[in-house]
C-alpha cells in the first residue's frame, strides 16, 4: 500500500521471491511500460490502417526504427522523447511554411 492509499498486487509462482527481487522486477517492468508508451505515443505504431501483412510489418518496423532514433537522441542529448518529437515537427512545419512546394522533396 502506497502513502496515498493505492495498492498493487503481484502474483507469482516463485515461492522464494523476496522484496528486493520484487522491486528489481517492478523497475524492469516499468521500463517495458515506458517503452510501450513511447512507441505508441511518439511513433504511432498502433495507427496502421493497412490490411496486408507485409504493409503492417513494414509500419511496425518503421515505428520501431523511429523509436530507436528518438531513444538514441534522448541518450546523446539528454532531451526527452517529447522535446525531440516537437523539435522535428517545428523544423518540418517551418520548412513547409517557408516553401510549401518542397513538401514532396523533403528527405526523411
Amino acid at each position: 500500500v502506497s502513502k496515498d492509499g493505492d495498492t498493487q498486487h503481484w502474483v507469482t509462482n516463485v515461492q522464494e521471491m523476496d522484496e528486493s527481487k520484487r522491486e528489481d522486477l517492478a523497475k524492469k517492468s516499468w521500463k517495458i511500460e515506458e517503452y510501450h508508451r513511447g512507441i505508441k505515443q511518439f511513433c504511432g505504431v498502433e495507427k496502421c490502417q493497412a490490411r496486408k501483412d507485409e504493409s503492417q510489418r513494414a509500419h511496425i518496423m518503421f515505428s520501431l526504427r523511429a523509436f530507436l532514433r528518438l531513444e538514441l537522441q534522448r541518450i546523446k542529448s539528454g532531451i526527452s522523447w517529447f522535446e525531440n518529437a516537437m523539435k522535428i515537427r517545428r523544423v518540418a512545419v517551418t520548412a513547409y511554411l517557408n516553401n510549401p512546394r518542397l513538401l514532396g522533396q523533403m528527405p526523411l
